[in-house]
């Protein structure tokens, strides 16, 4: 039970860490590259030994989702911005959406495959595989409904390469939240468990030392 509610926090620091992305891409036009190659990279890994593995198998690499999940859960969004607690239930909303839409599901499965099998000659072209994850998120997930609205600089949000990197973090933090479904998360666990999640994420953070 144990190993369960820590694997349901690294899925939920996965969805945090995106959005946080988001956030950060949304207000600076600019992000934690390491992060964003880490939450990239998540969309891509279609076999994963381990949930961590979808992560690289690093702790470390969730350092900034563990943190604003613990900031998320003892309601001191303020600090974070309130802006990554909004987009972190709206990416939650469309999970369950897509969930219910098999085809969306099965295209959103197909297209990702196909990108992964160009991967080996992507996998230093962030921006053209951003370009292709935010044209996926647009053609599979905005049919959907519940389109996010994000908030930032007017001047930053109007840049292509932003708007690329911004969906394809939302696709990010949806596949990290089907992996939270996946895995036993559910949406009640988040106000009855919440100090649980907040001590396994503490734990975390004390592991990124000894990965």
């Amino acid at each position: 039970m144990t190993k369960k509610y820590y694997n349901i926090t690294l899925a939920l620091a996965g969805i945090c860490q995106a959005t946080y992305l988001v956030q950060q891409l949304a207000r600076y036009g600019h992000c934690n590259t390491d992060a964003l190659k880490i939450s990239l990279n998540s969309l891509l890994n279609l076999n994963p030994s381990s949930l961590l593995n979808i992560f690289g198998e690093k702790v470390s690499n969730l350092h900034f989702g563990l943190v604003a999940l613990i900031a998320l859960l003892n309601g001191r969004d303020q600090e974070l911005g309130t802006e990554v607690t909004k987009y972190t239930m709206s990416v939650m909303v469309l999970e369950r959406k897509l969930r219910r839409t098999q085809k969306a599901a099965i295209d959103l499965a197909n297209r990702i495959h196909a990108v992964n099998k160009q991967h080996a000659n992507l996998a230093n072209e962030q921006d053209i595989l951003c370009g292709l994850m935010a044209e996926i998120y647009l053609e599979v997930i905005s049919p959907l409904g519940s389109r996010i609205q994000v908030t930032g600089s007017g001047e930053i949000l109007k840049n292509i390469q932003v708007q690329n990197k911004i969906r394809a973090m939302l696709l990010a933090g949806i596949r990290a939240a089907v992996l939270w479904q996946q895995i036993g998360g559910r949406h009640w666990q988040l106000m009855w468990l919440r100090q649980r999640f907040i001590h396994e994420s503490k734990l975390a953070l004390k592991l990124e030392n000894i990965d």
